[in-house]
């Protein structure tokens, strides 16, 4: 039986074009391969298309966008005013420990993930990425760790509608939900301190780090191997050299902290010693293991970001980027920069004056790189012809704030600084300018930005205003106050304080605030909604933009490129449209070979479901829940079933023969 099949034309339409059908195709194992013909659901289900699993990327990132910001309000809710009792100190800190850990593993980095699907193969002129399957095993790995993470979050909803009890034999279950913090140090985060929460939050971190590597090898193989005829690594976007740099950020960061998790739940689960001072173990290890990554981790969701701003603002200045090498190469020394600066969330633990030293003139040294990318940028908007659009007014919101958390980053590198500010609400407004004012306003820049080329519908109405009004005005309102609040000597995951601390009206603002926030992200999914439901025809490139994702149709169709680009130029888009008739764009013939597209499969999704059996059974099975290592190792046998189904499956895929006018 043949392993490809061609596409079929259908009768023309009344506009004359012949579009071309996919025949059903079945693989070695005689697995159909859905189309659109046969369920939109189930295709989305067995995609392999770097562009529907960037969708799906984005989706869920802003579902989980959604829920870590409803765990915020409850929290600044219940310190709208003092001694207030709307949530237990309990619920406190299970809020706070699954708000920070939605928010920068459910959140921003799948929102990073969804760019990076989408735009990495278009931007570089490739078909798809380098591995199609493990790209879709990727997104589902990620969706089994959100779900087990998140699993005690279930639990303590059935219990409050009786659903669920913690006795008989589920009686080990206690502290359902995570209690530790995102940090999750030790010794709280040991047995003796913590419930079966702490074991879903472990479990699940884990299988997201097989997610954020499985992507990271793919995305390095694809820009290092894949790239269109000319696209020299110095012509390439900035955005997918800030993709390739995250990439190896990854991989070298997070050994470290599948190192600790594994020790952790060696120490949860068999008794080791890791941890426990008692057996000779040592706490601050996991501080030093967990922070090689934490620091790493920052510039993992801040290098997109930067990546993003470095497209916006050259497009809506009509000037190419200022210091474009240097760009580059300051990004690279920020994420080299990145694993020298962990201690500096340490020097509290008492490291010494040599240690401390150092790891405050590295601080202060890895703002060199950053201060160096705000003056090319300011570099690129000054002289140029300024659109105020609504991807570069979060753009240059992105520059102001961004540079406001800087500031205050620069003050925590001083030891003596940073001793008073250490746990203090001081760290919490520094940390969310450069998450919330920083990452944020430059990932909102960038659905703007791509949207319309992502779904074919263009931005309509002055709603997106509001949405920049709203949210710029939410975060300093919630955010700048809590720098006075750590002056003041309000310590961080407080779940409640005493009148005459000079902590209320502070606290009454920032929690006025966070409600302004919310309401600004609410119109911007409502902004989105109606774009995409009523927004007019985008059209292939409706910014006038100067990289290659913009010289194919909007949506891009399945194989991106009809013919191979031949790219001329940095720019290559603006100097095809402007530029000599040397510095145009060409296109490789196929010779009429058509195009080959890889084939829909079952197999990653299969396999990631396993992750879910597995990581619930493990745990559950240390709170004493009958049958539970009966259901993990079920877990175990459906991965191992999808991997050898998958291996057999064999290469599959289908030719395509555009029409000579495609794009």
């Amino acid at each position: 039986m043949s392993q490809t099949e061609t596409a079929t034309p259908a009768p023309k339409t009344s506009h004359g074009h012949q579009p071309h059908v996919l025949k059903p195709e079945r693989s070695r194992l005689g697995l159909m391969r859905p189309d659109h013909s046969k369920s939109v659901f189930i295709d989305w289900l067995t995609t392999v298309d770097h562009k529907k699993i960037g969708i799906m990327y984005g989706a869920i990132a802003l579902f989980f966008l959604f829920i870590g910001g409803i765990e915020a309000l409850i929290i600044r809710t219940q310190l709208i005013v003092p001694e207030n009792d709307l949530i237990s100190a309990e619920r406190y800190n299970q809020l706070f420990t699954m708000h920070g850990t939605t928010m920068i593993f459910l959140a921003v980095m799948p929102l990073n993930s969804a760019f990076f699907n989408f735009l990495i193969p278009l931007q570089i002129g490739a078909r798809d990425v380098a591995f199609p399957r493990i790209n879709a095993l990727s997104l589902w790995s990620f969706v089994a760790g959100a779900l087990v993470i998140n699993f005690g979050w279930l639990l303590e909803a059935l219990q409050l509608m009786g659903l669920f009890s913690a006795s008989g034999p589920t009686a080990g279950m206690t502290d359902l939900a995570p209690s530790g913090g995102w940090f999750g140090y030790a010794p709280l985060s040991s047995k003796e301190y913590s419930g079966v929460g702490t074991d879903f939050w472990i479990m699940g971190l884990q299988i997201l780090g097989v997610a954020s590597l499985t992507a990271s090898m793919n995305f390095i193989v694809t820009i290092l191997n894949m790239r269109a005829p000319g696209m020299k690594m110095m012509r390439m976007p900035v955005f997918t050299w800030m993709s390739l740099v995250v990439a190896f950020l990854i991989i070298f960061a997070f050994p470290a902290i599948t190192i600790a998790l594994g020790q952790l739940m060696f120490d949860r689960t068999f008794g080791t010693n890791f941890f426990n001072v008692a057996g000779g173990g040592q706490p601050i290890l996991w501080q030093h293991l967990f922070w090689i990554f934490g620091h790493p981790e920052v510039y993992i969701l801040v290098l997109p970001a930067m990546g993003i701003i470095s497209e916006v603002l050259p497009t809506f200045s009509k000037k190419p980027l200022f210091g474009y090498s240097i760009v580059i190469f300051s990004g690279a020394v920020i994420g080299f920069l990145g694993f020298a600066v962990w201690s500096h969330h340490m020097f509290t633990t008492g490291l010494g004056k040599v240690a401390t030293a150092a790891f405050s003139l590295l601080t202060m040294a890895i703002a060199v790189p950053t201060g160096v990318k705000i003056f090319n940028w300011v570099g690129t908007i000054w002289g140029g012809r300024i659109r105020f659009t609504a991807p570069m007014i979060f753009s240059l919101g992105f520059v102001w704030m961004f540079m406001m958390g800087g500031f205050s980053g620069i003050m925590h590198a001083a030891a003596p600084a940073d001793a008073q500010q250490q746990d203090s609400y001081f760290v919490i407004a520094h940390f969310h300018y450069v998450i919330m004012g920083g990452i944020f306003l430059a990932l909102v820049s960038g659905i703007y930005y791509w949207v319309p080329k992502v779904f074919g519908k263009m931005w309509t109405g002055s709603l997106s205003t509001w949405v920049a009004v709203l949210i710029v005005v939410g975060l300093n309102v919630t955010f700048f106050p809590m720098h006075f609040l750590g002056l003041l000597g309000m310590p961080r995951r407080t779940h409640t304080y005493l009148e005459g601390f000079g902590w209320s009206s502070y606290n009454l603002v920032c929690t006025l605030g966070s409600y302004i926030l919310a309401i600004g992200i609410l119109l911007l999914l409502v902004d989105l909604i109606r774009c995409l439901r009523r927004g007019e025809p985008a059209g292939n490139d409706p910014w006038d933009a100067r990289t290659l994702e913009w010289a194919t149709t909007s949506p891009p169709q399945v194989y991106n490129f009809a013919k191979t680009p031949v790219i001329p130029a940095r720019d290559a888009l603006w100097s095809h449209k402007h530029g000599p008739e040397g510095k145009k764009i060409t296109y490789e013939d196929d010779h009429g070979h058509g195009i080959h597209m890889p084939s829909n499969s079952w197999m990653p999704l299969i396999a990631s479901i396993g992750f879910v059996p597995l990581g619930l059974g493990m745990t559950l099975k240390q709170a004493g829940v009958p049958y539970m290592g009966s259901f993990a190792i079920f877990g175990l046998f459906v991965i191992t079933l999808g991997l050898a189904l998958w291996a057999l499956e064999g290469p599959g895929g289908f030719h395509l023969h555009p029409d000579e006018d495609d794009a």
